[in-house]
């Protein structure tokens, strides 16, 4: 034996069964030999030899029992409070028998291939948690532990989760250091915040005559944890854009960098006019970071002087030239970033690979109010100005400015006219406006214009480019939209078509294609026959998707009804 592992142990030190085992340093003899080895040191009180390993062990059994033994009893823990009443309905019981399943769910460790056709369960939990919220019930408590952690492992789910969790979500996570991230996700870890509803239970409605108790929030703003302070904030703007403000300006002065710039990201809920002068003093800032926030925000703004400045750059670089044969928007970009730019935000280091003047353009145009363009461009309408060409390469970098510009000012008319025509041959092409644009564009309108457009685009330009698109869209999908992907797939299985290019929309059809639409699939289940030019096997595969995806279809249908309350007098 060379050595042997000893079994730690808490209190006093004892010995083997010759040794004294009140004696000093009688533990620590029997941890030296262990770790020496009992063919180098033999045990005190132990013969050498093949037995001397066990005796070792022996001797250490007691010592532990011993020293163990004169520990004194800690002194007992309080017994936590109980957990909070949950005043919501309970959930009818086939849904929690719902719930259940769909927590037990775990994703497959195959590896890949074939899905077969079993509907994927973890993926379907958003959505039910969606309608249960929406129903306003609550959590099953023996349900709780898993919902947290399901939470825990996807931050996709923590804000339905907490919500349906509901107080005791907050109480447990209190006892289980797993599960902190539910009071870092809840203003105050369910404190209730001045004159508003209780975070851990969004069923209590405000209370619009309830006193400010300002002393209460601004303790847990002075005092809480980063997590909890930027928690309190988000919460109070949401409810009270100009308290939170205020709260934020009794100690800006003092807060680090880079907290100032998660702070600052708060004000983006609900903005307003009244936040300009704030905004105006951290234009100031030390850091470029802030700076840069502000600048974004007052942009945002369009009546700001921030945006009013841009404004006036912006116009300076872009008119319309006559001369030509056509009327044709002239470019001139900055040749400086002077240090009034860099204060309003404009970045003067270009990244790598990109020209600085069109970085300066960019930027210039992207922050000015997209409603000052007609009365510079001749009174044109957005349609119209977008239509025009664009002298010496610049359509791209202008055009991808003007895109920036309607999402981040949420101008749907803008929107409209640089996403154009769904069906024109260069809305699936790179064009002047990227794919990624047109997806941010399309959430700048109301959802049934969003799914007519992408309806139309796939009607033109099939799925292999609508996947980012129909990202975007509401779901379940408007039934023209349903109708476009269902075709578009079909088509692809009559084609012949690898299968697997196609399993991100047939993912997303899963969870996305309207219950309603199950019954208008069954002709889809059946084999196809392979074109000659088939990939492999792909008709199989292909009927195996749409199995599962009707399977899925019913299910969703399922779910909604278990969820759905029964009429009154109706069990």
């Amino acid at each position: 034996m060379s050595r042997t592992s000893v079994p730690a142990a808490p209190s006093a030190a004892s010995a083997p069964h010759s040794a004294d085992p009140s004696l000093p340093g009688a533990w620590e003899d029997l941890v030296t030999t262990a770790l020496l080895g009992t063919d180098r040191r033999t045990p005190a009180g132990a013969a050498p030899g093949p037995d001397a390993p066990k005796a070792l062990l022996d001797a250490a059994a007691v010592a532990t029992v011993r020293r163990r033994a004169g520990l004194r009893p800690a002194k007992a823990a309080g017994r936590p409070r109980p957990a909070p009443r949950d005043p919501r309905p309970a959930l009818p019981s086939a849904a929690a028998r719902r719930l259940t399943l769909l927590l037990a769910d775990r994703p497959g460790t195959s590896g890949g291939g074939r899905r077969g056709t079993a509907p994927d369960l973890m993926e379907l939990l958003p959505q039910w948690l969606a309608a249960a919220n929406a129903h306003g019930f609550a959590a099953p408590a023996p349900a709780l532990p898993a919902l947290l952690d399901a939470a825990r492992g996807r931050t996709d789910l923590r804000p339905a989760v907490l919500r349906f969790a509901g107080p005791r979500a907050l109480w447990l996570a209190r006892l289980n250091p797993d599960w902190r991230f539910a009071l870092r996700s809840t203003p105050g870890g369910g404190v209730s915040l001045p004159g508003t509803m209780n975070a851990a239970n969004p069923e209590v409605p405000e209370d619009p005559e309830a006193p400010e108790n300002t002393d209460s929030s601004l303790r847990l703003w002075q005092e809480g944890l980063f997590a909890e302070r930027v928690a309190l904030l988000a919460a109070l703007r949401s409810r009270r854009p100009a308290a939170a403000r205020e709260l934020l300006a009794t100690t800006w002065a003092t807060e680090r960098a880079e907290d100032r710039l998660m702070f600052l990201d708060s004000l983006r809920t609900r903005l307003a006019p009244d936040d300009e002068p704030f905004l105006e003093l951290a234009l100031a800032d030390r850091s470029r970071n802030v700076r840069a926030t502000a600048a974004e925000l007052l942009s945002a703004l369009p009546g700001s002087a921030l945006a009013e400045r841009m404004a006036v750059r912006a116009g300076v670089c872009v008119a319309v030239d006559h001369t030509r044969d056509t009327p044709t928007l002239a470019v001139e970009a900055p040749h400086e970033c002077d240090a009034d730019m860099e204060r309003d935000g404009v970045t003067a280091k270009a990244p790598a690979g990109r020209g600085e003047r069109s970085w300066w353009l960019g930027q210039l145009v992207e922050a000015a109010p997209l409603g000052t363009w007609s009365r510079r461009l001749g009174g044109r309408s957005p349609r119209q100005i977008v239509a025009l060409p664009v002298a010496d390469d610049w359509r791209s970098e202008l055009h991808a400015a003007w895109c920036r510009a309607a999402v981040r000012q949420r101008d749907a008319e803008w929107s409209r006219a640089l996403l154009g025509e769904p069906a024109a041959v260069e809305a699936g092409g790179p064009g002047a406006v990227s794919l990624a644009e047109r997806a941010k564009l399309l959430g700048t309108l109301d959802a049934a214009e969003r799914a007519e457009w992408v309806a139309g685009f796939i009607g033109t330009h099939g799925l292999p480019d609508a996947f980012q698109l129909l990202g975007v869209c509401a779901v379940p999908w408007a039934p023209p939209l349903g109708r476009a992907v269902v075709d578009a797939l079909d088509i692809a299985r009559d084609a012949g078509s690898y299968p697997w290019s196609f399993s991100g929309v047939m993912g997303l059809a899963e969870r996305c294609l309207d219950p309603s639409e199950a019954g208008h699939l069954d002709a889809l289940l059946a084999v196809p026959d392979e074109p000659e030019d088939a990939s492999p096997g792909s008709g199989g595969y292909w009927s195996e998707a749409f199995q599962r995806l009707v399977t899925t279809l019913r299910l969703r249908a399922a779910m909604l009804a278990e969820l759905t309350p029964a009429p009154p007098g109706h069990p």
